[in-house]
């Protein structure tokens, strides 16, 4: 109607466009991933690692952080949790932009997919990192994002279909329900 002629002609003369998100593709090589079962949260000594290990180590691998544990002119290192494999190949895509929840849990069920036909892999990841001033708020609070802006939740799915779900948000934010 009316409006919509109206709303169409502001974004024209502002120069306002539709954006599509921006999707990328790499693939890791010889790559070390910390050995997890679906069901040893916690984690194993010798065995498997826990989730947090994971979390960090996936915010590692996405930061690109090298992980040989080697000092050079910085001032801290990383190396992945042990027990770990080495992987020959890994698949990394990342898309940037903003992605309606509907998309997501298309994209979700599309990972789960994945393990219908017998594969290699024992787990896959999506993560879903909010813009740090995004409107995000958990229950009566306000969302931080002035003093960090930190939304994101991460799911790790195992080949049986177990799940992880790992959420974080900043210091100042209440946690998610």
């Amino acid at each position: 109607g009316a409006e919509g002629s109206t709303l169409m002609s502001y974004f024209s003369k502002n120069q306002i466009q539709a954006l599509k998100p921006k999707i990328t593709f790499s693939t890791l090589r010889d790559l070390q991933c910390p050995v997890v079962q679906s069901n040893e949260l916690q984690g194993k000594p010798d065995q498997s690692c826990s989730t947090e290990e994971l979390f960090e180590w996936l915010g590692a691998v996405l930061s690109q952080v090298s992980l040989d544990n080697k000092s050079s002119s910085f001032l801290s290192t990383y190396c992945c949790p042990q027990p770990n494999t080495m992987v020959e190949k890994a698949f990394l895509c990342t898309i940037t932009g903003f992605i309606i929840p509907e998309k997501i849990i298309q994209l979700l069920e599309q990972l789960c997919c994945y393990f219908g036909e017998p594969k290699l892999a024992h787990w896959l990841t999506l993560t879903v990192h909010g813009f740090a001033d995004s409107p995000v708020s958990w229950r009566e609070s306000e969302h931080g994002f002035h003093k960090g802006g930190e939304n994101l939740y991460n799911f790790v799915i195992f080949r049986n279909l177990d799940y992880w779900l790992q959420m974080a948000v900043g210091t100042h934010d209440d946690c998610p329900p």
